[in-house]
């Protein structure tokens, strides 16, 4: 069969819905000064889809650098990738001050943290080893563990005795294949915000062998009482092999890291397919980064500002009778029960245009059948008044399933 024929023919889980929900569900256009109120096709929404989660992308302070920056650097600077002539003063200070604050040796940016954990993977993993993960990870770990070419062995999210019988499995296959095993995991469940039990994974330790890779995109900032992520949460940053981040959440901005021991992050410099072979991270977006984390280090008070909009939503959630899973970080997702996928979209058009609340909805294969996930992100820069009223729209919609308001067969056109 023509490739053009057999993709036009399956486009896929979203793609299937692109003529009903493109510019509204899908590729939907934000506008207006990033924070907890934007435009959405011209109304002021209240909105709970960006991972700004301390404010660094709005915040003045770094707006001002932010400009300063591209003055001095534009950005084009340094053109071509690190190892042959991108490499600055700058990507070397940012290293520096990044492996200091997630306690590691050393660490390595990333110039694409999608790319680069993709590229971490491909460069750890040889034929022969074995790599253990979570079902519910990241695209990127998954992506990743697609170039793998051997052995690999999944477990169910968060259930440490499934973690210890793949575990199990994967080393007993390493031994007799002359291999090493990987554990890979996100520190937050980013889909869920659930906790890796990196405390019970790294007690493991004493009884396997292994090298444990935490992906902490949505901690790192956020969690632990230094924000150096869920590690930091746990008491066990320590015994983390590689921790890798992202700039796209706290610090608001692109690109990511990854760091560890000297020797392996070196051996990482020079062999990720991903970095090594692509342009690298401008020195504007680099010099940004750098106040960035200084801001961070000198603010430890917005972590709490977070939190206080973080509890009071999630308990107020709860007390309403929603359901929000296991959630234990800012991540906060709500599960609201449907018939089919009209009665969906019925129900989230209604809480954008009724209620003016802009949220992610993620529907089936990403969760089970019979539910959407209304994905909110809370940042410290809404307020309670934002939570309360978020709530009782929520609240409010629920209570029209059960009413029968949204059994509609008519198509909505948003």
């Amino acid at each position: 069969m023509d490739i053009f024929k057999r993709i036009l023919n399956n486009p896929g889980a979203l793609g299937q819905w692109s003529k009903q929900g493109q510019g509204y569900f899908m590729y939907p256009k934000l506008e207006g000064e990033l924070g907890p109120r934007m435009k959405f096709r011209g109304r002021d929404v209240l909105n709970w889809s960006i991972n700004n989660y301390l404010g660094m992308a709005s915040n003045p302070e770094v707006k001002k650098i932010d400009a300063e920056a591209a003055a001095k650097y534009g950005f084009s600077l340094p053109m071509g990738s690190r190892l042959m002539t991108g490499q600055t003063t700058l990507h070397e200070e940012l290293e520096s001050v990044i492996a200091d604050f997630v306690r590691k040796e050393d660490a390595f940016v990333l110039n694409s943290f999608y790319q680069g954990m993709v590229s971490i993977i491909d460069c750890l993993c040889g034929r022969n080893d074995v790599i253990v993960y979570d079902s519910d990870v990241h695209s990127s770990i998954h992506d990743g563990i697609r170039l793998h070419l051997n052995k690999r062995y999944v477990y169910h999210q968060n259930k440490i005795e499934s973690i210890e019988i793949q575990l199990q499995k994967a080393c007993e296959y390493a031994r007799e294949h002359d291999g090493g095993v990987l554990l890979i995991t996100e520190g937050v469940i980013g889909l869920t915000g659930e906790l890796a039990p990196l405390d019970k994974i790294v007690g493991l330790k004493e009884k396997y062998e292994f090298r444990l890779v935490v992906e902490d995109a949505h901690g790192f900032g956020t969690m632990g009482p230094n924000g150096i992520g869920a590690a930091d949460h746990f008491g066990v940053q320590d015994k983390v092999d590689l921790h890798v981040g992202t700039f796209g959440k706290s610090l608001g901005l692109i690109g990511g890291f990854v760091a560890g021991s000297e020797d392996v992050i070196n051996f990482l410099r020079y062999n990720m397919r991903s970095q090594t072979f692509s342009e690298s991270l401008p020195a504007a977006i680099v010099a940004s980064a750098l106040k960035r984390m200084e801001m961070i280090r000198k603010n430890p008070e917005w972590r709490k500002k977070l939190w206080d909009i973080v509890t009071p939503l999630q308990n107020g959630l709860r007390k309403a009778g929603l359901e929000i899973g296991n959630t234990e970080s800012p991540v906060t997702p709500v599960y609201v029960s449907i018939s089919n996928m009209p009665e969906a979209v019925h129900m989230l058009v209604d809480l954008r245009e009724s209620y003016n609340i802009f949220c992610v909805s993620i529907i089936f294969p990403y969760i089970q059948q019979g539910k959407v996930m209304l994905r909110l992100i809370p940042t410290m820069e809404h307020t309670r008044e934002d939570v309360d009223y978020t709530i009782e729209a929520i609240k409010k919609i629920t209570e029209n399933i059960k009413a029968g308001k949204y059994h509609d067969s008519k198509p909505i056109e948003p």
